[in-house]
């Protein structure tokens, strides 16, 4: 989720370039900007949670429905104010947003620390604490698929308030905006881009807005900012409130952007943004529609839109939608790279990817993920068909990753600072235990759609799991039928191999410098012959976002001397797509016997065939499973950015 969305460079890279100018004004426009950027894209998701958290909590149909008296709602607003202090500007504002990897943050940037941590130091606790960060990147998938069905649900119910007769029309508006979002992300967001910001900022600033109204109306709102009133109706109503918990915890949702765009906007600009802006606005809009509702208890229909003047209601709608897009915009390219960084790491396999913006890196449009969220989005919008209905199924892909973060931040706390154990013990655990609440008080809404995210994410750990196992068979399968390079070189140097040596270059795309590229062998084998230069290519995927581009190829001393072959090895980030003739034109021909004629030069590429196989590697459903994910592998000679007339593809088959 890290780098995927829209925006600008980093607040401290701008901030230091600003700072070259010695102008103040200018590093002051650079940082405005970047703060700007970051209110369109981080924080729409969690900034449209005031439209639907109070009207779910009050929902009369809720099967462990929250009575509507002056102490319930001083209580749930207290409730509100305090869980969103908490978990987002004390978890992940204060706290988790230190732990970086190369500045870049989110549960894939945690991941990678402890993978990076264990084969360093080893430890099985990083290995079980890994792989239950791939559960919560599994739960991100639920998460991306019911914030955009409950976002714009939600927004366009607003229509009912406007206009009751056009309740039907909801559904079918819903449908035609969430086709049409899917529908555009292949153009890129970057021209829509330039005005989320702006957009956000409008939405911040009206919800702020109504939110004063309605606490002038009734001021005395403003006591539930004091914890006692939490504390009061949590432990003094504790059946009520403990089931109220499934429904207040949407007031975070979100609070992974937070975190997971760090890389993108820097923590400074996301932080300020937050304190100054996006924090004061929701809890104005909490505190207005509660004041509202103790006005009067039928308000409870829809407060958010309630608290809106009359002449307004319609304009609000709109902007409402427009709100609820951006934060479905934000999840979906979140999907993308999640499932970008997840085949980078090997918990997926190579998919096909798009970059939209020649300026914006991180600005990607993966396929495959797109039609698979958009077709699940419309199912949850025609199979539930309202955003309260959706609601018990959204707090538990919330409250799974939220805990699963402060879990993973805890052991980098211990493992990187150093932290003493009886601090993490006792400000970890009141982190945890609030975090527990919650996924305790979503348990109880298992029946009611809770099981939904469980079941995507379910679904999505033991394909990762399961693509991650299959792929360390096949490398055994590939290294034992490669042979040894060393071995394979020394038959060609000496005749053995019956291979004729032919002009030009020739490119082998390999796993490593120990074992002989299959395609390499097939053609000597088959076609008897070899090239007069030779590169054998290694691709290895850093545990950092992006590696510079003078330490991205290296070239190993073989140890064969001037025979022509030289092994490369071209390194990539965990955010990067890898462009394989880009990284061979950085070589010095003084390390390449010689300058590669490049622009002749052909690429060969080793196709490997699964089958299934009797061993009892794994069970035969996981085999199958893995067999079946291998079909959406992308074209190789795509992915490494390989020119398609000069790519020659040689077969051979696997078991498993």
């Amino acid at each position: 989720m890290a780098d995927h969305r829209q925006g600008t460079e980093s607040d401290d890279g701008a901030a230091s370039q600003a700072l070259k100018t010695h102008r103040p004004s200018a590093r002051d426009t650079v940082r405005l900007a970047v703060v700007i950027g970051a209110l369109g894209v981080v924080f729409g998701d969690i900034g449209t949670s005031p439209i639907y958290t109070l009207q779910t909590v009050f929902n009369p149909s809720d099967p462990h429905p929250v009575p509507v008296t002056t102490d319930n709602v001083f209580g749930v607003v207290s409730l509100v104010f305090w869980s969103v202090m908490i978990i987002v500007t004390v978890t992940y504002v204060l706290l988790a947003m230190r732990a970086d990897n190369d500045g870049e943050g989110g549960i894939m940037a945690l991941i990678t620390l402890l993978r990076r941590w264990n084969a360093q130091r080893g430890g099985r606790a990083a290995v079980v604490l890994a792989a239950l960060g791939i559960f919560g990147a599994s739960l991100f998938f639920g998460d991306s698929m019911i914030t955009p069905a409950i976002s714009v649900l939600s927004a366009v119910e607003g229509l009912k308030v406007v206009q009751p007769s056009l309740e039907d029309a909801v559904v079918p508006i819903t449908a035609v905006i969430i086709v049409m979002l899917f529908l555009v992300q292949r153009r890129g967001t970057a021209a829509v881009g330039r005005v989320f910001g702006p957009v956000m900022i409008l939405w911040f600033v009206a919800i702020g807005a109504c939110g004063v109204v309605g606490i002038t109306d009734h001021p005395d709102i403003l006591k539930s900012l004091s914890p006692t009133y939490a504390l009061g109706f949590l432990f003094g109503h504790w059946g009520t409130a403990f089931f109220a918990l499934a429904a207040i915890v949407l007031a975070v949702t979100g609070a992974e952007a937070l975190y997971a765009d760090m890389g993108h906007f820097g923590r400074r600009a996301i932080t300020r943004g937050w304190l100054f802006l996006v924090l004061p606005a929701c809890v104005l809009s909490y505190m207005g529609q509660g004041a509202l509702i103790l006005d009067d208890p039928d308000n409870i229909s829809s407060p958010f839109f309630l608290l809106v003047p009359d002449w307004g209601r319609w304009p609000m709608v709109i902007l409402a939608t427009a709100a609820t897009v951006i934060a479905s915009q934000a999840v979906i390219t979140g999907a993308y790279s999640v499932a970008s960084q997840a085949a980078q790491l090997g918990y997926l396999p190579r998919l096909r990817i798009a970059h939209t913006s020649e300026s914006t890196i991180g600005q990607i449009y993966v396929p495959w993920i797109n039609w698979l969220l958009m077709v699940s989005v419309l199912t949850l919008v025609f199979a539930f068909r309202s955003s309260a209905e959706l609601a018990y199924a959204f707090g538990m892909a919330v409250t799974g990753t939220i805990t699963i973060t402060t879990l993973l931040f805890l052991y980098v706390a211990r493992a990187k600072w150093g932290t003493p154990k009886w601090l993490l013990a006792v400000g970890g655990g009141a982190l945890l235990v609030v975090d527990l609440l919650f996924v305790a008080a979503n348990m109880t809404k298992l029946v009611h759609g809770a099981w939904l995210p469980l079941l995507i994410g379910l679904t999505a750990f033991t394909v990762m799991t399961t693509w991650q196992r299959g792929r360390e068979l096949v490398t055994e399968q590939r290294a034992r039928a490669e042979g040894s390079l060393p071995e394979f070189v020394d038959d060609l140097r000496s005749g053995e191999a019956g291979a004729r040596q032919v002009p030009g270059t020739a490119v082998f795309l390999n796993r490593d410098k120990e074992t002989a590229p299959l395609a390499m062998r097939a053609n000597v084998e088959h076609n008897h012959v070899r090239h007069e230069q030779v590169v054998i290519l290694s691709i290895k995927t850093e545990p950092v976002p992006r590696v510079p581009a003078e330490q991205r190829v290296v070239v190993d001393d073989l140890g064969y001397g001037d025979d022509g072959i030289i092994h490369v090895t071209a390194r990539f980030g965990y955010m990067e797509t890898p462009d394989v003739p880009g990284s061979l034109a950085l070589l010095d021909p003084a390390e390449t016997e010689g300058p590669l004629q490049l622009d002749q030069a052909s690429y060969f590429l080793s196709k490997i065939e699964l089958r299934r196989g009797e061993a009892p590697t794994m069970a035969p459903w996981r085999k199958r499973l893995f067999i079946a994910t291998s079909y959406i592998t992308a074209d190789a000679a795509e992915h490494f950015s390989l020119p398609r007339d000069r790519t020659v593809i040689m077969g051979a088959h696997i078991e498993v």
